[in-house]
């Protein structure tokens, strides 16, 4: 199967990131402070046609790090057919690689405690304690020097 990777407007995420981040809840809780500031971009992958997987990076600088040009990882979900098929790493390592055109030093997350290993498989790392997030539960800090 063949996969396109592309950036995509900020509303168009919301077809993935609601079913697979926010089940249950308004569609308005897809949108995220911060979705269409000029430094935030949002990329998609695609099966022909179809946006199977989103992925949004966020220019915010986490006080938990010393790096200058930080962004954060938002947003990532894939469809539920087709997680588990090495998507969401194709659309991670191209979303780094645009990081590395804008200088940025680090990339980090607030990843969902199942999400740990995916992450941890791409070269992210988990520092300091797990945290809730009311409504969508237990969370770690998950950073990657670029």
């Amino acid at each position: 199967m063949n996969f396109n990777i592309k950036q995509i407007p900020s509303e168009e995420t919301h077809s993935v990131r609601h079913p697979i981040l926010r089940a249950g809840h308004p569609i308005e809780s897809c949108v995220f402070d911060g979705d269409n500031l000029e430094t935030t971009f949002h990329i998609g992958i695609f099966s022909e046609s179809k946006l199977l997987g989103v992925c949004s990076f966020f220019k915010n600088n986490s006080s938990s790090f010393s790096e200058k040009k930080q962004y954060q990882l938002r947003g990532m979900a894939i469809v539920e057919s087709h997680q588990k098929q090495g998507l969401g790493q194709l659309l991670i390592k191209h979303g780094e690689n645009i990081l590395k055109t804008k200088h940025a030093k680090l990339v980090w997350c607030n990843a969902r405690e199942t999400a740990t290993p995916f992450y941890t498989k791409n070269g992210y790392k988990i520092t300091g304690d797990p945290y809730n997030i009311k409504t969508v539960g237990i969370h770690y800090l998950m950073y990657k020097p670029l």
